[in-house]
């Protein structure tokens, strides 16, 4: 088992550098970059001398697309926009080497069984955008942990396997979403790929999932370890809010298990 870890969080275009430094200095080999409420860094130069940095330092980088999409909204403009807004993350990704960009799929809307069709649909028309440009980025959709929002295992499991795009476990929603359960032969066999990439913190749920990130006890890394395959290569990436902190206690306990 191979891990890389690494936070939610970059920062401010002018401290990106030192912040990865200070990120390696700690033991880290990933970040993921939160446009999540909006894409902050816009200017070319700024984007390949991050990207230049984290290839230096061999920091993984990868991006969280903003929060408003949803690639099922019955409304063809907002899907649309969401595309746009995905596409404009894999155009400044590109520049910074990025491997992923992750991303919310939607919401299930009145008629759940045609979601899978039109956030398949739309994640398509994307791959074709992504490959017209001749990007090597990767788009992976999102385990979700509220159960009125497309993204089960098995939803994002059949995605990968019917389209061929990447993917992100996150085993916090995962859990959540399942009140409180995880089958980890389950994810084993839904998705068999030699890498995968990780989001994993605490969390707080309720009747209806996910309610909120909350910072990592040992005992989440311990459980997370034990159960995690041993055959693959993994990234880490910890959203809770005390995640550089969790991020260096996760990688002491992992040590602990190689």
């Amino acid at each position: 088992m191979k891990i890389k870890f690494g936070p939610a969080g970059l920062g401010p275009v002018k401290t990106a550098e030192q912040v990865l430094e200070n990120y390696k200095k700690r033991g880290f080999g990933a970040c993921e970059i939160a446009f999540t409420y909006g894409i902050y860094i816009k200017k070319e130069e700024d984007a390949l001398r991050i990207g230049k940095k984290a290839s230096e330092l061999g920091i993984d980088l990868s991006i969280h697309a903003p929060y408003w999409v949803n690639l099922n909204s019955a409304e063809k403009a907002k899907r649309e926009s969401t595309k746009k807004r995905i596409l404009a993350c894999c155009e400044i990704g590109e520049l910074m080497d990025v491997k992923k960009v992750v991303f919310h799929p939607g919401f299930y809307g009145k008629k759940k069984e045609e979601a899978y069709k039109n956030i398949r649909d739309g994640v398509l028309d994307m791959m074709k955008e992504v490959k017209k440009n001749k990007w090597k980025i990767k788009l992976a959709p999102e385990t979700m942990g509220k159960v009125n929002v497309f993204g089960s295992a098995e939803e994002v499991a059949k995605l990968v396997k019917d389209i061929g795009c990447s993917f992100c476990l996150d085993f916090s929603h995962i859990i959540a979403r399942n009140q409180g359960k995880i089958d980890f032969g389950k994810i084993k066999k839904l998705f068999p790929q030699k890498k995968w990439h990780v989001h994993f913190s605490g969390i707080e749920y309720g009747k209806l999932g996910e309610k909120r990130h909350i910072s990592t006890k040992q005992k989440y890394w311990r459980f997370l370890f034990k159960n995690l395959p041993k055959n693959k290569d993994i990234t880490i990436i910890n959203e809770s809010p005390t995640m550089i902190d969790d991020c260096v206690e996760g990688l002491k306990i992992y040590r602990k298990f190689v």
